[in-house]
Formats: C-alpha cells, structure tokens, sequence
C-alpha cells in the first residue's frame, strides 16, 4: 500500500476515535443491604414462601378456585402475551449482529445525458449490432449481504438487555400470580366470613325471637309493659333488616371473586362450618435476605437494573465508529440473452466502511444521558421494593402476633356474654333486671361475637399477606 494513503487512513481513523467526545456519566450502586433478621423470635430461619401454593393451602374449594383463576384470569393472559413479545425481540437482537443476505432480481432501463461519461461513450459503441438506443435496458439477479462487525458489543449489549428484560417480564407474570393467588384466597376467606356473621346473625335473631315471644306473654299476665314489646320488636326488625345488608355483601364479594377467575358470576363452592376454629399457619418468615431470591418484584427491578446498566453500554457505542462490510455477485447485462453468460456477466462487489459521527451529536448525547438517569432512577427503584418488601413482612409479622392475641381476648368476652344472656333472662323471669338489661346484653353478645369472627378473618388475611409478602404463591 502507498505510504501515503496508509497514513490517510491512519489519520482517518484517529480522526473518528477522538472525535467521539463522550460525555461523563454517574453510574449509582443500589444499596441491598438489610438486618440480619426480624424483629421476631417466634418464627424460624426457613422461609415458607418456598412451600408451593397447592401445599400451602388445605381447602379443595379455595385450591379449585385458583387453579381456575391461573387459566382464565385475563390479567394473566396478558402478560404471557407480552411475555411472548420479549422472546420474540430477543430473536430479533440476535439476528441484528449476523450478516444479512438479501437475493432478488431487477429489470430497468437508463438513459444518461449525452455529455456525460456514458452518454459521450455511448455515441460511438454500437449495441448488439445496432445503434445505441435511446433507453439502455439493465438486467440483473443476485444476492447481495451486509455485515455490521460488532467490535464495540454494541449489538450484543442490546441482545443481553433484550434477555433482561425478558427475565423481567418473567418476574412481572410471577409477581401478578402471588397477588392473584393471594387476592383469590383473601375473596374467598371474606365469603367465609360473611356466611358465618349470616349465621351469627340469624342465631341472634332466633334468641331476640324467643325473647320476644316471652314478653309478649309476660305482658299478657301484666309483668311488663308494652314499652318493652315494642323495643324487641324494633330489635328483631333492625336484626332482619341487616340480614339484606349481609346477602349483597356476599353478592359483591362473589362478583369479584368471578373476575379474579375470569367468568360470569355464578355460585362459589366453599366450606363455611367452623371457621372460628380455624387455625392459620404460622408462617415461617426466614430472613430478610431471602426476600432478594423469593419476591418476584424484588428480581424484576434486579433484572430491569442490569438492563439499563448494558443500555448505558449501548447508548455509549453509538459514540464510536461502526464496521461494515458489503458484499454482493450476481448477473449484469443489457440484453436478456446474455444475463447469464459466464464469465461474461459476471458481477461482483466487495466493499468496507468505518462510519462515526462528528458534528451535531445532540440527539446522541440526549439518548447516553437518558440512559443514564435511566440506571440511577432503576437502582432507587431496586432499593425501594427491597425496604417496602421488608416492611410489609415486619408488619405483617407483627399483625399475625396481634390478631392471636386480640382473638383469645375477644373469645373470653363472648363466652361470657353468651353465658349472660342465659342469666339475664332468668333473672328477668323473675324480675330482678328490667328488660333493657337483657336486651342490652343481647346486642353486646352479638357485637362481640360480629367483632370476633372478624378478628379471625384479619387473622386469616394477616397469614396471607405474609405469604405473599414473603414471595410465596407464585411457585
């Protein structure tokens, strides 16, 4: 090669390498760190977001329910499709960095000017025997290939971050399951509940029923007045009346719980009977390390951090020069009945290009810097599901103890107040309390029981929280 033109290339492509200017950037580390454990000596180091869902929960009713809620949940059908989308950007960021081979053929006609290079040429070279017309005919077929060398990874980085994201997305679907697995259970323990404040309630209105009925009598002999009829009448009718009240509880929760499922509403199996004995698991909460490998939104901002970390790599490549080679052959001829004459029409072409840009690089700047933030505001969002992923454990935990407590208290009080009916109503019989003492504890036994079946739903929904705030119900 000419000294010369060795040193014009040398100086070119020093030229392009020092023309890049690439701004600075601030790359911000998330903080992972958490305490060693939880503020809890009740529960023990393996963490029961690794128990499956089917193991986790006893009732065939409710595991029916989310069996189908998995399969027809339209949230869920969604995000497989997006899930479909990643995989499918995946296999076109591989392809990006392989040469493209294109084949085709072409049919055309060209006149150049006549004082031009091929019209002055023209004037004097006979076609075919004949004088040269005024269209020249071109025809030609061949394959053609291109070729981006990707000596700055910059094709490759983008492939990873397609992976990335697609591991992402992944996590995303996983995270939806444990919500809906989650909200499914939560639905279905809230039906519970209603069915058996429904009980209670028609238990209370039997025994306000049978008071009633009493007093009529006692009035009747004279022993009480028609004040105190009147009073258990507006009781037993107050009592009927949230009876309506209670049934279009049930129909919404009902409604919802078909949504979660992805149907119509129709009627939900399920078993109602002794639900106040109904024992939650204690959750193992392990240690607060584990939330990083067991919760899905946890991985997914891990993920989506790596990602914008190699975008960053990407954004920076487009900076510097660009390899390329082309490469064709095929046929070229004006006449048809020498486009394949061999060697004759032979056509070739080989050719390689260093590109890189030098003025106006905004529009270059502004994507490296977007970029940029891009990773800072990934790596806030990592260190925010990590500390709102620990918190919703340690109150979590905290309720489960909480509502254990509160329901043995709560338990105590009703036992007694529905022992004080008994004796309240006796010692009416023989007039020793008015009737305003036995009605009134009639309503506090059944606000009291009202509150203790509710104590135990929240006691229900405190060991589902907790599984899914650990990470479980995706598996």
């Amino acid at each position: 090669m000419n000294k010369a033109l060795r040193y014009f290339l040398v100086g070119v492509v020093y030229s392009l390498l020092t023309a890049c200017g690439i701004p600075e950037m601030t790359i911000k580390s998330a903080d992972t760190r958490l305490p060693e454990e939880f503020k809890t000596d009740s529960l023990g180091q393996t963490n029961a977001a690794n128990i499956k869902w089917r193991d986790f929960f006893d009732d065939p009713y409710l595991v029916k329910l989310i069996d189908v809620a998995l399969a027809n949940n339209k949230e869920i059908n969604i995000l497989m499709q997006r899930i479909s989308r990643a995989e499918n950007e995946i296999q076109a960021r591989r392809g990006a960095y392989l040469p493209i081979v294109r084949g085709g053929a072409q049919a055309g006609a060209e006149k150049p000017g006549m004082y031009t290079f091929n019209g002055s040429v023209e004037q004097n070279l006979p076609l075919d025997g004949q004088p040269f017309p005024n269209f020249v005919p071109d025809y030609q077929f061949g394959i053609v290939s291109s070729w981006e060398i990707d000596i700055w990874r910059k094709l490759r980085n983008s492939t990873e971050m397609a992976v990335l994201d697609y591991m992402a997305t992944i996590e995303g679907r996983n995270f939806i399951i444990s919500n809906l697995v989650a909200e499914v259970a939560r639905s279905y323990y809230e039906l519970i509940t209603l069915d058996n404040q429904m009980e209670n309630l028609e238990q209370n209105i039997e025994i306000q029923q049978n008071a009633l009925n009493m007093i009529r009598k006692l009035q009747f002999y004279a022993r009480t007045d028609t004040l105190a009829v009147r009073r258990y009448e507006a009781e037993v009718a107050k009592n009927r009346s949230r009876r309506y009240e209670i049934s279009q509880e049930q129909t919404v929760v009902e409604n919802r719980l078909n949504y979660l499922l992805g149907r119509t509403p129709e009627p939900i199996l399920r078993t109602s009977s002794k639900f106040l004995d109904f024992s939650p698991k204690m959750v193992s909460a392990g240690i607060p390390s584990q939330l990083l490998q067991n919760r899905p939104d946890i991985k997914q901002a891990e993920f989506e951090l790596a990602a914008t970390h190699l975008n960053i790599e990407v954004a920076r490549a487009e900076f510097l020069p660009s390899f390329g080679i082309r490469a064709g052959i095929g046929y070229d001829a004006f006449a048809m009945k020498y486009l394949i004459n061999t060697p004759e029409s032979l056509a070739a072409m080989v050719a390689g290009e260093l590109v890189a840009p030098l003025v106006n690089k905004q529009a270059i700047i502004a994507g490296f810097k977007n970029a940029n933030v891009q990773q800072v505001e990934a790596a806030y969002e990592y260190e925010k599901r990590i500390i709102n992923a620990y918190v919703e454990v340690a109150n979590q935990i905290a309720n489960m103890d909480n509502m254990r407590k509160s329901f043995d208290i709560k338990k105590t009080q009703v036992d007694s107040l529905l022992k004080a009916i008994d004796v309240s109503i006796q010692l009416f019989k023989s007039a020793r309390v008015q009737y305003l003492d036995v009605l009134t504890t009639q309503r506090d036994a059944l606000d009291a029981k009202r509150e203790l079946i509710d104590t135990k739903s929240k006691q229900i929904f405190a060991m589902l929280n907790l599984y899914k705030s650990l990470g479980g119900g995706w598996q």
